[in-house]
């Protein structure tokens, strides 16, 4: 009796017709890119799983111990930073009624709103139980993009009025030492709050920072524009015109806070028990 026909539609064994000697197929490996980027989707997944549950990334990087450490060290920053910033506020006030220099105004209403700023910032960390807090952190961002809107607009509006009158900056030994001490005073406080910010994961301490620094640079450019002026008086606009810069550029960073914040307050509010 003859065996049966293999039938025609039956799939051949790959075993059988592998060539003798041939290695297995290999799969094709992920290539490094797009591992990256699911490395990165991936961390998008989780940090946006801590904001639904009212938690800061921090919560996952620090002991608790340590985050009450750093919370600490936050809170003598802005203490520090409300003392100093409130005396460079008073000079540079009274630089600008003196001298009629705008970029002095600007630096000492910035220095104002750094005051305000770190007083924020002393709200945010008050509570050691809200350290993590996400709706803490984002109400404390919104506080400061509205109060660095009214700001600018003042900031502005006086560096227009100066422009408009002409009104030439006089310069003395005394705008000088404001300027120096201002300078390096608000660069060292927005080093410091950068850093503390970054371990912490607060927008709010950063924002803080960027304030300082703004103040940092508007103390310098008081320097500057005093020191054109003094060489060629035909430059008496640079001083406001810098005064309008810092201006608009506190005006769009509130903007740019408010855009990224408000949501995020009406997202984590349900989260007010971390309070």
């Amino acid at each position: 009796m003859e065996p049966s026909a293999t039938p025609l539609d039956t799939t051949p064994d790959p075993a059988i017709v592998q060539p003798p000697g041939a290695s297995a197929p290999v799969p094709p490996r992920e290539q490094p890119q797009q591992q990256e980027q699911l490395r990165i989707g991936e961390s998008g997944q989780f940090g946006e799983g801590l904001e639904d549950r009212g938690l800061l990334e921090s919560s996952t990087r620090l002991k608790p111990h340590e985050a009450q450490s750093y919370r600490k060290k936050a809170l003598w920053v802005s203490w520090v930073s409300i003392i100093v910033t409130l005396a460079l506020a008073v000079a540079a006030f009274t630089v600008s009624v003196m001298r009629y220099s705008a970029s002095s105004f600007g630096f000492a209403f910035d220095a104002t709103l750094d005051v305000l700023s770190s007083a924020i910032v002393l709200w945010r960390y008050s509570n050691a139980a809200a350290v993590h807090s996400a709706h803490r952190e984002y109400l404390a961002c919104v506080i400061l993009g509205v109060i660095f809107l009214l700001s600018s607009i003042c900031i502005v509006i006086k560096a227009i009025h100066d422009l408009s009158k002409k009104v030439l900056p006089e310069v003395d030994d005394f705008l000088y030492s404001v300027s120096v001490l201002s300078g390096i005073l608000c660069t060292v406080l927005a080093v410091i709050k950068f850093m503390l910010g970054k371990v912490l994961t607060s927008r709010a301490l950063i924002t803080d920072g960027f304030n300082s620094l703004v103040g940092g640079i508007m103390g310098f450019s008081i320097l500057l524009s005093a020191e054109v002026f003094k060489h060629d008086s035909s430059v008496w606009f640079l001083d406001g015109s810098i005064g309008v810069l810092i201006g608009l550029t506190i005006f769009a960073y509130g903007i740019k806070l408010l855009i990224d914040m408000v949501p995020r307050v009406r997202q984590t509010r349900h989260y007010e028990m971390f309070e």
